[in-house]
């Protein structure tokens, strides 16, 4: 039984991978040096995380990440790399919090999934934020790094947390079917 659930969990995360990959090509908006508002690629690992949990959303999140710079590669150091790719995708696992509340209470609900991902996005912003002020300060001109990197950055993942929370709305209740299986 246990194996078998492992699988399950593999084959679901692939999908989930390949799914927030595709979705990941329907721009809205490319922001000039890197990040680009989508139709909602991040839904995928997000509702995997909320489905399976924060360890196996950290997973998933990395290993996209990790697919998102061999298809998009933006690199300039190491840290820059574990920063804008594996740990900032990664941390969309923290969507999965939501996993260990099981309450029957609807609005409770709806306001437990808006902090999910709210909480995965946030992650993975804390990241490029990092990765802007540290490696790209020198785009902030007169301005203090730490301001023009939030501001940057929110710019697009706002936009995407948008997308991410209406669409998850829309389609939880009919996923409710399919997450309990």
């Amino acid at each position: 039984m246990k194996k078998r659930l492992r699988v399950r969990i593999l084959a679901e995360g692939g999908m989930m991978i390949a799914l927030a990959t595709i979705l990941s090509y329907l721009k809205i908006y490319d922001a000039p040096m890197g990040g680009s508002v989508t139709a909602g690629s991040m839904i995928p690992i997000i509702l995997f995380a909320i489905r399976w949990g924060i360890v196996p959303g950290l997973a998933i999140g990395a290993c996209h990440g990790i697919l998102q710079f061999i298809l998009e590669p933006y690199f300039y150091h190491p840290i820059q790399f574990l920063l804008d790719y594996p740990l900032a995708f990664g941390l969309l696992g923290l969507a999965g919090i939501i996993f260990h509340f099981k309450e029957k209470d609807s609005f409770n609900k709806y306001i437990r999934i808006f902090l999910s991902i709210f909480l995965g996005i946030f992650g993975r912003m804390v990241c490029h934020v990092l990765s802007g002020v540290v490696f790209f300060a020198e785009y902030a001109g007169d301005k203090n790094p730490w301001i023009y990197s939030i501001q940057y950055n929110a710019f697009y993942l706002v936009p995407e947390f948008i997308i991410s929370f209406i669409v998850i709305f829309i389609i939880w209740k009919p996923l409710q079917r399919v997450l309990k299986s």
